[in-house]
């Protein structure tokens, strides 16, 4: 039986104490395709900064019994910051940072990485044009291009087809799927319940509780999404605390 990639034990993520992912227990197993689907402020952001370790758990936690996976993550687009000019070749090469450093000069197999990867989403020719000059669809498949370079094994995606053209999406879909062909594992936050049908063959369905986890086809039913709506609520900073039970911690394993 393979062993687990991730294991969430009892976890509970949120903000000043206020949970937005509330008691999870589950598991992820390495080569696997995920959908994260449920209402908005279900968690399912929460969940991913979580898995990078940007949020800390309020109580329980995640446990990596193979040892933490070097892990890539794209997050919304609200939530990038491309105000400053920047080139595309420049700005993929952020995803070398790991190998490279912040300021060393690129190699010629780094500018070979950047190149292929421009490649692969279709983007070739297109290095030294500025970011802010990109369409959505555009800037989107060099935001996954950057993705491709970091070579990580566990790839995190925050709606990465919101407000892109279809032709990009479809596109990005054939990507996300020759990733997971080739071992690696993805959890991939989305609203189009069509393309979780299609394209994923693992879900899970948040409303901050876990609605339901596992097959596609068994999460996504139409009883477990009127549970989902019945379960989401707004957020409320008066609501109680949820009190740390002194188990927080992200737990990792030796390989």
């Amino acid at each position: 039986m393979t062993r687990s990639l991730i294991q969430f034990d009892n976890l509970t993520l949120g903000y000043d104490r206020h949970p937005a992912v509330h008691h999870l227990n589950g598991e992820i197993q390495p080569g696997s395709l995920w959908a994260l689907v449920g209402p908005n402020g279900a968690g399912k952001s929460t969940l991913l900064k979580g898995l990078m370790g940007e949020l800390r758990p309020l109580s329980g936690r995640i446990v990596w019994p193979q040892g933490r996976s070097r892990v890539a993550y794209l997050p919304q687009r609200s939530g990038l910051n491309l105000d400053f000019p920047l080139r595309v070749t420049d700005f993929i090469s952020f995803g070398l940072w790991s190998s490279t450093g912040a300021f060393r000069h690129l190699s010629a197999e780094c500018k070979a990485r950047i190149g292929d990867a421009l490649v692969q989403v279709g983007m070739q020719g297109f290095e030294q044009r500025p970011l802010d000059s990109l369409s959505g669809g555009q800037l989107q498949r060099v935001l996954f291009a950057r993705l491709l370079v970091e070579k990580a094994d566990l790839l995190l995606l925050d709606e990465p087809f919101a407000a892109v053209d279809e032709a990009t999406t479809q596109d990005l879909l054939a990507l996300i799927h020759q990733w997971q062909a080739q071992g690696k594992t993805l959890l991939v936050v989305l609203h189009d319940l069509y393309q979780v049908r299609n394209h994923f063959p693992q879900a899970l369905l948040l409303a901050r509780d876990k609605v339901a986890m596992g097959a596609t086809s068994e999460v996504l039913t139409p009883d477990n999404l009127m549970k989902a709506r019945r379960m989401q609520a707004p957020f409320d900073p008066l609501a109680p605390l949820c009190e740390a039970d002194g188990s927080a911690h992200v737990h990792r394993e030796a390989r």
